[in-house]
């Protein structure tokens, strides 16, 4: 199965837009981006972002172990905008540099430990996380039906440039 993740380019920009504003504490902002999910005919989903759901400023809790650390208020405002909406939802950071990112044990540990709250909420969809640099992206999904992540293979961003970004079969 392939997962494919489409999004327009106005939307990528206000998620940059979004990251890049300063926390009076976090090192880094955390964001949601809600989601349509499409299966095709040959059984590959296709995630198609709709909204970003900015973290608030007092939703982030003291931690210097990590770049940014979201407290219950956080998950409880997205676990509800995904309940109330019928959406998949998805986390999402920047790492600051260009090229390919790539999730840290810790980006992976702790989506484990959050996506799965999701299908408390939506049971039908995959929920799960996205990495942005400044110029690519990547992405992990979990499947309701394995429970288990799975990379998104490709990313097109809609608008003016298209940008087209394929990682092949992982």
């Amino acid at each position: 199965m392939k997962i494919s993740f489409r999004i327009t380019r106005m939307l990528l920009n206000a998620i940059h837009a979004d990251l890049s504003r300063q926390h009076p504490f976090a090192f880094e902002r955390v964001a949601f981006v809600s989601c349509t999910v499409a299966e095709q005919g040959d059984g590959d989903l296709l995630v198609l972002a709709s909204g970003l759901h900015p973290v608030a400023d007092l939703d982030y809790e003291r931690d210097i172990t990590v770049g940014a650390m979201l407290g219950p208020g956080a998950f409880r405002k997205a676990l509800q905008y995904a309940y109330s909406h019928s959406v998949a939802m998805f986390h999402v950071h920047r790492h600051e540099h260009p090229g390919q990112p790539a999730f840290s044990s810790i980006d992976v540990r702790e989506s484990a430990r959050y996506v799965p709250d999701f299908w408390k909420v939506q049971p039908r969809y995959p929920h799960g996380t996205l990495l942005l640099s400044h110029d690519a992206m990547t992405g992990l999904a979990w499947l309701p039906q394995t429970r288990q992540p799975a990379s998104i293979s490709r990313f097109s961003v809609i608008g003016n440039p298209i940008q087209e970004i394929e990682y092949g079969t992982r």
